[in-house]
This record gives C-alpha cells, sequence and structure tokens, in this order.
C-alpha cells in the first residue's frame, strides 16, 4: 500500500457505488478507510467462486444485498447533508484511493459502523 499525505480538502461527490465506495466529480475512486459495508446486487465478490475462495478471511464475502442498499443510501444520505471533507491516507490493491470522509463533523465510517450498515475493516 502507498501512502499519499494531504490536508483534508473538499471533495465533490459524483456518485455513491455502495456503503463503502465513492466516485469523486474527477473520475477519482475512493473506500472509505477502516469499514467493509455490504455488498450490493452484482458484486464479483458475491460470487460463488469469490465467496468459496474468502470462506475463512478475516473479512469474508457479505452479501446481504438489502443491508448493502440500505448502506449505500444512508452513505449517500449522509454526504448530501453537507459539504464532504476528505482525507487520503494510502490506496488499495485496486487501485482505489483510501480515505476517511466526513460531513459537518461526523466520519462516514464511523457513522455507519454505528448504525449497523458497515463493520469494522479487519
Amino acid at each position: 500500500m502507498s501512502l499519499i499525505f494531504a490536508a483534508a480538502v473538499s471533495a465533490c461527490i459524483a456518485n455513491v457505488h455502495d456503503g463503502d465506495t465513492v466516485r469523486l466529480c474527477d473520475g477519482e475512486r475512493v473506500r472509505i478507510q477502516n469499514i467493509d459495508a455490504p455488498e450490493v446486487a452484482g458484486s464479483p465478490r458475491c460470487s460463488p467462486q469469490s465467496m468459496r475462495r474468502l470462506i475463512g478471511s478475516k473479512n469474508p464475502s457479505w452479501c446481504d444485498y438489502q443491508l448493502g442498499d440500505r448502506s449505500r443510501d444512508a452513505l449517500a444520505s449522509l454526504l448530501g447533508q453537507g459539504p464532504v471533507t476528505i482525507a487520503r491516507t494510502g490506496t488499495d490493491r485496486y487501485g482505489r484511493t483510501l480515505a476517511r470522509l466526513v460531513v459537518n463533523g461526523k466520519d462516514a465510517g464511523s457513522y455507519l459502523v454505528a448504525m449497523g450498515l458497515a463493520r469494522p475493516w479487519q
């Protein structure tokens, strides 16, 4: 994992993919650091092959699509409540930026975990 050191800055959110991944207006894909949200329908992590591969891992596939939709919708609602501040911390193995997203002083990852719509990343 490479680290990116930058101050927290405002972010323009173009799309909320699921409860832990968004796309910024400039196309950058951002994964919220330190959480895992349930997958939404169509996720490759929920294919039979992927689920077999991830059995017993620290972060197995979480294929509760209804909860995944609720998580995505809650994140979108939170991000729509005010300016979004992003603090980049690195990149993941898929090339997504890892970051904290904060709205009106509320950390998006902590918010979703507290609501039962995400779990801490292991």
